[in-house]
């Protein structure tokens, strides 16, 4: 897709690198995120219309720490160095750097210093809360900068070089605990990069329907469908622009929530008018599934299986050339990374495999977008609340919430438990409020007492927290009154379970998901 006004991030290792693309495009300029290794070349072919360098964890002056072509700086264009990015700027044009051993870490109080356009319209006061994470810094600017503003331990906390459009902050505006920072970042855009607010998920609407008529032409897409935001959205999107050239394959691997087979076919089936396909499989995916304990095993199985049942679909219509999928920004992004891929904390259920095994172009109109602009699109085309704000669920569905073995037994004890939790949140509200919220059936069972007798049942324990973006989470503090009435309705409505626990962890160091 071809974009007016491109705002180009080189990501340094950043934890947050993600949140100031995610600042810029809702200062309503599209951005990108491209490692710091990134050709010379390759970067100037995207032409950008302005810069960021992000922070990250090295030293500058330290072996092996990632750089940059100093001759960016001689561009003309507005470059914006945050952390990181402000140590490799006054590195690169004659600046003088302190190395520390010491890390700065949590808020800061900025005072500003002389007139900026990064300061502008900025409330009218003395100091301004700031946060910091850096352990090196600047102290003192190349030839031809000012400075900006200054911290009780920071000589030069921010500075500048108007002439060539060229600034640099050591604390980090893009994250909430930084007090105005949005509108920091803002005044770059606008005040001294003088771009235009042009992106909006309208005129994505609108762009990539036409986008998709061209690339796809007379051909038959299959695309498969989840149920769930980024799928729906992706299956909305094509089918609006090729109509019933799209095949949408539903597969039904009984690992589903309770009711979910008939709610999709009910509303994007017969609501959107999709060309859908319900394929059950459920009775092969849980063979494949018996006496398997390990996540990961689950995980593979799940994915392996998957794409037998979609590809044994697909082949049956010949006219298919293109694979439609709902990835989305963070998923291209993480896989890039200046340092290459993360870390994997689990595998993911993808259908990744399948343009290869099946010979089929990929067509995937949601990689440009962050998932809260998925859920803007999907207001866009009409999709209801409902749809729009259903918690996540993972790929490998229920599989990955029963913890151990799973049996036909165990998931009906979940989805009944489950189907509690959603009723509950939604009653109270707290469905709209929270990230995502769920119960899993634990590997384990506890004496209880019921009536006059001894039991020994199954344990649930629910799992609810609050996120932007599924890269942190903290635990919802939930009223004890709503607690107190799921679990009540699940003791007292889910035969086997007799008793309830809630989880207070974070992540991290947990994760969302208990596999």
């Amino acid at each position: 897709m071809l974009h007016h006004d491109t705002v180009v991030i080189l990501d340094f290792g950043s934890q947050v690198t993600q949140l100031i693309a995610r600042r810029v495009r809702e200062a309503g300029v599209y951005s990108e995120i491209h490692p710091c290794t990134i050709p010379t070349a390759e970067l100037k072919a995207l032409n950008p219309r302005a810069i960021i360098l992000s922070g990250g964890p090295a030293s500058v002056t330290e072996k092996d720490a990632p750089g940059i072509d100093p001759a960016i700086f001689g561009w003309g264009l507005p470059v914006l160095g945050i952390c990181y990015g402000m140590q490799l700027m006054a590195h690169h044009l004659g600046g003088n750097l302190v190395t520390s051993t010491d890390r700065e870490y949590g808020r800061a109080e900025l005072e500003l210093a002389g007139q900026c356009p990064l300061w502008e319209n900025l409330p009218d006061k003395f100091r301004h809360q700031v946060w910091m994470s850096h352990g090196d810094h600047v102290g003192a600017p190349p030839p031809g900068f000012e400075i900006l503003g200054r911290t009780e331990s920071l000589a030069v906390a921010a500075m500048g070089d108007p002439a060539r459009k060229l600034y640099a902050v050591q604390f980090h505006p893009e994250v909430a605990h930084t007090d105005d920072g949005r509108l920091i970042l803002a005044n770059f855009l606008f005040k001294v990069a003088g771009l235009t607010p042009g992106w909006t998920m309208a005129s994505f609407v609108e762009s990539t329907l036409a986008e998709l008529q061209a690339k796809v032409g007379g051909d038959s897409v299959v695309c498969g469908l989840s149920g769930g935001i980024d799928s729906t959205v992706a299956a909305v999107l094509l089918h609006k622009a090729i109509g019933r050239q799209l095949r949408c394959i539903f597969v039904d691997n009984g690992l589903l929530r309770m009711n979910e087979r008939q709610e999709v076919i009910d509303y994007l089936g017969l609501h959107f008018d999709l060309n859908l396909t319900v394929v059950d499989a459920a009775e092969l995916f849980l063979s494949r599934l018996a006496g398997v304990s390990d996540p990961e095993e689950k995980r593979k199985q799940i994915g392996y299986t998957f794409i037998e049942v979609f590809e044994a679909e697909a082949k049956k219509d010949p006219k298919v050339k293109w694979l439609a999928q709902g990835t989305l920004y963070p998923d291209v992004i993480e896989s890039t990374s200046f340092k290459g891929p993360s870390a994997v904390i689990k595998s993911h259920h993808n259908v990744g495999g399948l343009p290869e095994k099946m010979d089929l172009k990929l067509v995937e109109p949601l990689r440009e977008l962050f998932k809260d602009e998925v859920r803007k699109v999907a207001a866009e085309l009409g999709l209801p609340d409902h749809i729009i704000w259903r918690h996540p669920f993972p790929g490998p569905g229920l599989a990955i919430r029963v913890i151990g073995e799973i049996t036909p037994e165990r998931l009906e004890i979940l989805r009944r438990a489950d189907r509690i939790v959603t009723a509950e949140l939604q009653a109270t509200d707290w469905y709209y409020k929270v990230w995502q919220g769920f119960a899993v059936l634990l590997p384990l069972k506890t004496v209880g007492v019921m009536g006059d007798g001894r039991t020994y049942e199954h344990v649930i324990a629910l799992r609810v927290v609050d996120s932007l973006d599924a890269m942190t989470a903290d635990w919802t503090r939930l009223p004890s009154e709503v607690l107190a009435r799921i679990s009540g309705r699940i003791i007292n409505e889910v035969k086997g379970v007799n008793r309830v626990v809630f989880d207070i962890s974070s992540k991290p160091p947990s994760t969302i998901e208990w596999e």
